[in-house]
This record gives C-alpha cells, structure tokens and sequence, in this order.
C-alpha cells in the first residue's frame, strides 16, 4: 500500500526536539516518543554479547536499548575503520523491534581516556594528556589540544556518516550521546604549557555575554572558580566541535550525560577532579556549557541516588526551559544501592517531564526458568509491562502538560494531585514491609512502591494507570461541593495512540476508589457528581 504523502514525510523526519514552553518531547516519525529504556553493561556493545540480551529487553518490554560505541573497536588504526559492530546493532535492534541511543565512547568515558586507540594512546607528544599543577601525566587527553580534537572528531563525523547510510531513513537510531561523562578525574584542569597558556588570556567574549561577566584572564572573572570553570569551557567547547561536525552528516538529537557533582547527596561539598570529573555539565557549570555547545541538545543526569526527595532534586536541577529532562543512566539493575526500590523512579521521571528514562546494566540480571525476572529487576519490569503499551499516548499527554504522577515514600499514605476542577486523591495500602512474612507478595508491595499516573483526557475524563495504590476523585475544594460518582470506569490497553476497552469496573474494584494491585492495569475514568 503506498504511503500518503504525510505519512511519507514523517517517516523522511528525523528524530528531533520539540518545544513547547518548558516542556519538551522526542518526535520519532512525526509522533512524540518516550523512551522506556534501559543500558548495556560498558563492554555489551558487541554483536556477540548483544544477541544474549534481546529476550531481556523482550522479557522487560523495552522500547529502546542505549548501546556504547567504542573508538578503540572502530578505528583500530588510524584512518582505518572497522563498522561491523555498528551495523550488527543496528541489524539486531530492527529484528527485534527496539530503537537504539548509540552512545560515543570516545575521549571520554567516566572522567578518563581508557576507550581511545591504542595507537592514540601510545603517542603521547602527538596526542598529549592532561598535567596536574606538579606536571604529572594522568590517564585523560587534553580538551586544550587542537590534535585530540580533531582526532575524535574524524572518528565521530564517520559514525555519523556511516549511521546517515544504513540508518538515515529507519530512524532505528534516536539518539546519539556524544562522549560518556566526560570531565577529568586527577585534575581540576590541565596545567600543561599550552593550556596554562589559554587559562593566562582573557576570557572567550562569547562567555562573558553569555553570563554577563566584565573582561579579564580567567582567575580575574571567576576567582576560586576559574579552574572548574576554564576546564568546563575547554571540555564543552571541545565536545560541541565533535557534535557539531557529527550533525552536519546526520542531524539527529545529541545529548552529553553527567556525573553529578555531588555523587554521596547533598548538601556535601565535592571537589572536582577527586570527587567527580571536573569540567563536566554539572548544575553549577550548565551556563557555561550551554554557551560552549549549542550543538548539545540536553545536558543529561547520571542519577545513582536511594531516596525520593534526592532524585526530585537533581531532576530539578537538570529540567529548564533550555534543557529537556532526560534520565539516560540511573540505578535499577543489579547490586547498584536502593536497585530494588528505583522502581518508583520512573514515576517520578514521568511527573517531572522526562522525556526519557533508563535504568544501567540490563546484562546484570538473570532470567529465571520460564522467563521470570529476579527481584532486583521486577519493579522494573512491572513499570515498562504497564507502560510500554501506552507509551506514544503517555508521550503525546505528556508534552501537552496532562500527565503528573505520584509515588508511595515513607511517612507518604495519602496524596492529592490537582486538575482544574477535579482532584485526584491517592492512597496507598497499609505497609506490608513490616509484616513476618512477605513471601506471597509482589517486591513493589514488600518494598513500599505503590505508584500513580493521572493525565486529564476531556473535561470529566481521566487516564489513570497504577500498581499497588487507591484512587478517588473529588471536585476541588472550595468550589466543589457535591458528592462524586465514577460514571464508568474502563479497563483497556493501547495500541498506538488508539484505546481498546476490555472489561468495565464496578462493585469491588471502585466501591472505595479504583484499586490498583501488581502488576498494575489502566483504565479510562469519567466522573461526574449527584
């Protein structure tokens, strides 16, 4: 059948941004997509190890899996490029049905240098690394030397291009990070020669502007921040030159993920260059970068954090009017601390406009007989079995600033989320985790994580999902007086943006409030008052 002709440009469209106030989403294929993903392990980005991790990604119902590509492996000599694993994911993720974020291990991977050639690696007067303030070599390249940088850059504009011919009209890749916590571990900045030079002269104007700073050098400009800020400056503007040369071979979204400054919580003080890598797009550094790389569409946070009221925080700090949230990294998998309880994570993603959501390590974990996820994982796999379905009309509501969420946290029984007019009330159900025996219970009621999505869908019309939690409606106080009815409550599923109803709801699953059990159902609620 032939396409229509809109149909057919949408499917031309490459993935991108798109804006409305603060609020973002992904176009894919003309459609706003959310990605409900997860990350390979750091060495799984091989066609070999990939294809054992496809019925992971069936078994968790992921829509996107976020796989390294590594300069090592590609340009094993210079000049030279090897593309047979780039085209093996590619292949793979088709068959499988999955979008791929390809993510460039390049000069940076974990504030180090450790995924660069070998014949890079070993030339050291040609390609120079980073000197502390005693002249010590440390194991990260220079972002202060033009050689470093056109070196990535050539090895990062042929992905690209290679991506432009086998992938250019699939759009099975949708993202692109550009290098992998990039910063400096060993060093606030580069004290070599030619950088001390660089840090001697006058600040770039194009900063100053941007942060309405006077002239001066920059110890003058930014005092005790000079070094942190001239190593931001040096590592965005490096990063952006890449990125910038990679889009002009295929413009898709590019991101940078970030090692937060403050990795043990907060309010603790971190120094850069021990404590996390300096000069990469933290909070206190995001002015900066947004200056250095315009060619960066998100600054994106690596959050490894236990509590609720640390994750809201740092998404906070990453969620602006000029920067989509995007969690690319985060705890889920495995023996990462508060794994087993980051299932509410997302939740929490969702209510504060991510566009995207990826818990680390999706090789981590192991299938049981017949399929079974383990505990550390079935959280997870209960968020993405609830969502995947709805997931192009979750991200459709989303951007237009329906959706808002809540989930169980201690001390938390009861929640109220606000509509206009209407009020959602959610409560949770008397803590099983204290109870002797919590054998027959699924992990989210053991481990405390009952959870809500309510987006507004008409004037009296709510989609409502959930996993272990209560929901009732009531017209917000004080105009609201009469008593409320559930006017029909519809279980369903999506297809697309498409809603089939199943079964309706009455007598024991609305008597009190729509209760919600694991592993969770979605429903289409119409109220009304008598």
């Amino acid at each position: 059948m032939l396409l229509t002709v809109a149909s057919a440009a949408a499917a031309e469209a490459l993935p991108r941004l798109e804006r409305s106030g603060d609020r973002y989403t992904l176009m894919v294929d003309g459609r706003p997509y959310f990605v409900l993903g997860a990350q390979v392990g750091n060495s799984s980005g091989w066609p070999g190890k990939l294809d054992q991790l496809w019925t992971k990604a069936a078994e968790m119902h992921l829509n996107t899996l976020e796989v390294p590509v590594y300069w090592e492996q590609m340009e094993p000599k210079e000049g030279v490029f090897d593309d047979t694993v780039i085209d093996a994911v590619i292949d793979q993720a088709r068959a499988h049905h999955v979008r791929v974020v390809l993510l460039w291990f390049g000069t940076w991977k974990n504030g180090k240098m450790h995924y660069v050639p070998s014949w890079l690696k070993g030339d050291e007067r040609r390609f120079p690394r980073m000197m502390t303030a005693g002249g010590a070599a440390i194991d990260v390249l220079s972002p202060n030397s033009p050689a470093n940088l056109e070196a990535d850059r050539k090895a990062f504009t042929h992905m690209m291009r290679h991506v432009k011919q086998i992938d250019g009209d699939r759009h099975t890749v949708i993202l692109v990070q550009v290098e992998n916590e990039s910063g400096a571990l060993g060093s606030v900045r580069d004290f070599s020669p030619l950088a001390q030079k660089q840090f001697d002269a006058a600040v770039p104007p194009a900063l100053l502007k941007a942060l309405g700073k006077p002239a001066g050098t920059w110890s003058q400009v930014f005092g005790d921040d000079a070094n942190e800020t001239f190593q931001a400056w040096s590592v965005a503007s490096y990063i952006n030159s890449v990125a910038e040369a990679g889009k002009r071979e295929l413009a898709l979204p590019m991101y940078v993920n970030n090692w937060l400054k403050s990795p043990r919580g907060f309010p603790i003080l971190t120094v850069p260059g021990e404590d996390y890598p300096s000069g990469g797009p933290t909070w206190n550094m995001h002015a900066v970068w947004k200056a250095a790389a315009p060619s960066i569409d998100i600054l994106a946070p690596d959050i490894y954090v236990v509590n609720t009221e640390l994750y809201r925080y740092v998404m906070n700090q990453f969620h602006a009017a000029n920067n989509p949230l995007l969690v690319p990294e985060t705890q889920g998998f495995g023996s990462f601390p508060g794994a087993q309880g980051s299932a509410r994570n997302l939740f929490l993603a969702i209510g504060a406009g991510a566009i995207g959501w990826a818990p680390f390590g999706l090789d981590s974990f192991e299938l049981k007989p017949g399929g079974k996820v383990e505990l550390e994982a079935v959280g997870l796999a209960e968020n993405f079995a609830l969502l995947a379905p709805m997931a192009d009309e979750l991200a459709r509501l989303q951007f237009a600033g329906k959706v808002q969420t809540v989930v169980e946290e201690p001390g938390l029984s009861q929640a109220e989320l606000v509509f206009g007019p209407w009020s959602a009330q959610i409560s949770f159900p008397p803590s099983y985790a204290d109870s002797a025996d919590v054998s027959g219970l699924s992990s989210t009621a053991a481990l405390k994580m009952g959870r809500v999505l309510v987006a507004q869908i008409g004037p009296n019309e709510f989609l409502v999902a959930g996993l272990d939690a209560r929901v009732s409606f009531r017209q917000t106080p004080p105009a609201g007086k009469k008593p409320t009815e559930f006017l029909r409550v519809e279980e369903g599923t999506y297809t697309g943006t498409d809603w089939h109803a199943g079964r309706i709801w009455n007598g024991d699953e609305t008597d009190a409030g729509i209760n919600f059990k694991t592993p969770g159902n979605v429903v289409h609620v119409v109220v009304g008052t008598y």
